[in-house]
């Protein structure tokens, strides 16, 4: 569906996480559905924005490619973003107030989605992010249907500095928060990785180098498996790459056509 059939949305609300990273929400227009994991065009009118009211500016919508952290069910729908300083779209974005307009692509995009696995049959979820990556695994992990379907489920999130690792209140509250509404639900293994700073309770090298050396897989007490295991990358593309050949050293392979294990989403 083209960009020209974009609806508009509101501003509701704006977190800021450090110097780079923020996140914020908007309303959902009647109707958007999509899946957890997939990402959407979402587009913005500097001219639009309060903090540009007033300044000869861009005055033309210019839209992204922005995974929607928000549940499947939730009534808004919830963005996280990194700023690059250069950058057309996030360099205006990061101005955003409550109540600016924004634009929405109707149709959802991707594959990164639990439902593209049929073999092998759910039992251990890896999601393994970097920076905003994160954000379709909140999705997941919003839905009811990840904690009823998978027996472990582990969220090894990596950032550079203490300040980069966001939503971790949230994350920690996520399975309480499905315990109370399912029997048996999955267990969390929550790995936050700091690769610039020494922090208690981090580890603290690249997600690849704690797979390849098993650290990963010690520090949870869970091996990665190529008949159990389901594994998702969402991050940045050196991330991506050299976690794929980290895991296809465990024996692990591609997702293709619904069979194999390690599924990626490339929108960079």
């Amino acid at each position: 569906m083209s960009d020209e059939k974009a609806v508009a949305l509101t501003v509701l609300s704006k977190t800021v996480w450090s110097d780079n990273l923020f996140s914020f929400t908007t309303t959902r227009p009647d109707g958007f559905r999509f899946e957890a994991g997939q990402f959407a065009r979402l587009g913005m009118n500097p001219s639009q924005l309060v903090a540009n009211q007033g300044k000869a500016i861009c005055d033309e919508r210019i839209f992204r490619a922005y995974s929607i952290a928000s549940s499947p069910y939730d009534e808004h729908l919830e963005f996280f973003s990194v700023v690059v300083p250069d950058g057309a779209f996030t360099s205006q974005l990061q101005h955003l107030q409550v109540g600016d307009p924004l634009y929405l692509n109707p149709e959802p995009f991707g594959f990164l989605t639990l439902s593209r696995y049929q073999e092998p049959t759910p039992n251990d979820l890896w999601l393994l992010a970097t920076g905003t990556g994160l954000a379709p695994f909140l999705s997941m992990l919003g839905d009811l249907d990840t904690w009823q379907n998978y027996t472990d489920i582990v969220l090894a999130y990596s950032a550079r500095t203490e300040t980069e690792l966001a939503y971790v209140d949230k994350i920690k509250a996520l399975h309480e928060q499905f315990a109370n509404l399912i029997d048996n639900p999955a267990r969390l293994h929550f790995v936050p990785i700091i690769t610039r700073q020494a922090v208690e309770g981090c580890l603290h090298h690249r997600i690849p180098a704690l797979i390849d050396s098993n650290q990963l897989q010690t520090h949870i007490g869970l091996a990665l498996n190529p008949d159990t295991s389901h594994v998702m990358l969402c991050g940045n593309p050196d991330m991506v790459e050299d976690t794929k050949e980290a895991l296809k050293n465990q024996g692990l392979t591609m997702n293709r056509r619904g069979v194999g294990n390690i599924a990626v989403e490339n929108y960079w």
